[in-house]
């Protein structure tokens, strides 16, 4: 599957009968739930029927869906086949829905009628493009009765009885107005291409880590700024992504104000079969709200945001040109040095017999998904399914494919040296990161 991972987005449509299922706290007034953050994503842990299950938290998304099993057993009761639809070129795939199922996070946050929808394509399992293992997303029905705050810096997901019991939290908040539309979350944001500030209508989509879409067929004498490049944008229920990515001058949310921030923008194909809410313009991703504190209060309509330590991080980019997946694991000889011997003395030189043994340990395997053209990568020679062994002198299979991906943001200028293994041919490829597109005047 071709998915980039800190570009990773799913954006999905479902059109089915909402069934009225809701978690609820029980014996508590609020809930503290610990996440993993992953190049802008957000994970939690979900019990489903008694299985310990991991899901993608995303706002972008209307039900609770299972794509993955991974090899566990999770009993589902009153199942019938449907059909999704969501971005990409396709017009639609196949799967299963399942309602009454059980969902706990926690001992205390606990929905007893969860409907899930299962979609049955390996093409969805997207563990690869992540690193651990994914087996669903959950959206509408985690936020929609309950105030939920989120704090990147601690990585905890605080869920409150009610608003009042936030108020202590938010009362230094700045209060954005949202509104609830087909289950989604949509707030007015300020865009501005070049000069010209234009109020646009965007889905608030934690399952897209990008900072913003925009849908240029969507937006009156839309201009694409320059320099921009084409590009593989992510994943969709539908198929691949497509369009361009580029910078504005500015992003306001509020009066907060963001400089020249990168902006996806899919092409007419990949939204052609989505049925959009009124006057939506684009989205506002994971790259935007992870600078931020922030309480969702579905039921009043309000987004509250309090700027944390990322608020000044700059817009990096991944400017190798390469996606990365990871293939599983392998197990690795890894020679460990344990307790040394005692002195020994002879003739007159003293020696110390130092001890070692292997250990085998499952470690990683990366390889590359995709390689974009005309990018520093591309000209160095790399191609897809390349196995990458180690980047400026490290092993790979050391590090999470998360460090990859942020080693390829690192800093322009930079030169990477990789190791590679080509079926059976072992190489070395160098290049220097580059920006493909700096904002200009």
């Amino acid at each position: 599957m071709k998915l980039t991972l800190f570009f990773l987005t799913l954006v999905f449509s479902i059109f089915s009968n909402a069934q009225a299922n809701s978690f609820e706290l029980v014996n508590a007034k609020k809930v503290v739930i610990p996440f993993k953050l992953i190049n802008n994503l957000i994970f939690i842990p979900i019990n489903i029927n008694g299985a310990e299950l991991t899901f993608l938290l995303d706002t972008g998304v209307s039900e609770t869906i299972l794509f993955s099993l991974d090899n566990k057993e999770v009993k589902l009761s009153n199942v019938e086949k449907m059909k999704f639809s969501g971005l990409g070129e396709n017009l639609s795939v196949d799967g299963f829905k399942s309602d009454r199922n059980l969902a706990k996070i926690g001992d205390h946050l606990v929905n007893n009628s969860l409907m899930l929808y299962l979609i049955v394509d390996e093409e969805f399992n997207i563990s690869s493009h992540v690193g651990i293992p994914v087996n669903g997303v959950i959206g509408y029905h985690f936020f929609k009765d309950h105030p939920v705050s989120i704090d990147y810096m601690t990585k905890k997901i605080t869920v409150y009885q009610d608003i009042e019991t936030a108020k202590r939290k938010i009362r230094k908040y700045d209060e954005i107005p949202i509104t609830i539309e087909r289950d989604k979350p949509y707030l007015m944001a300020d865009v501005e291409m070049t000069r010209e500030r234009k109020n646009s209508k965007l889905l608030i989509d934690l399952g897209n880590s990008d900072a913003i879409w925009l849908f240029p067929t969507l937006i009156k004498d839309f201009v694409y700024n320059r320099p921009n490049i084409d590009d593989f944008l992510g994943r969709g229920f539908n198929g691949d992504i497509y369009g361009k990515r580029s910078r504005i001058h500015n992003f306001y949310l509020g009066d907060f104000r963001f400089e020249k921030p990168l902006t996806a923008m899919p092409d007419e194909y990949s939204i052609q079969h989505v049925k959009l809410v009124e006057n939506r313009k684009g989205s506002v991703g994971g790259e935007i709200i992870r600078r931020f504190t922030s309480v969702f209060d579905y039921s009043g309509g309000k987004l509250y945001l309090r700027k944390n330590r990322n608020f000044d991080d700059p817009f990096h980019f991944n400017m190798s040109g390469l996606d990365f997946k990871q293939d599983g694991l392998e197990w690795q000889e890894d020679l460990v040095t344990i307790q040394p011997q005692k002195k020994a003395v002879v003739g007159n030189e003293v020696s110390v017999g130092e001890r070692f043994q292997y250990k085998f340990i499952l470690k990683p395997l990366f390889s590359i998904a995709g390689v974009r053209i005309d990018s520093p990568a591309y000209k160095a020679g790399f191609k897809k399914d390349d196995r990458i062994l180690s980047i400026n002198g490290s092993k790979t299979a050391d590090m999470t494919l998360e460090k990859i991906i942020e080693m390829m943001r690192s800093e322009e200028g930079k030169n990477m040296t990789m190791v590679i293994l080509r079926k059976t041919q072992q190489l070395t490829l160098s290049f220097v990161l580059e920006d493909p597109i700096p904002y200009q005047e």
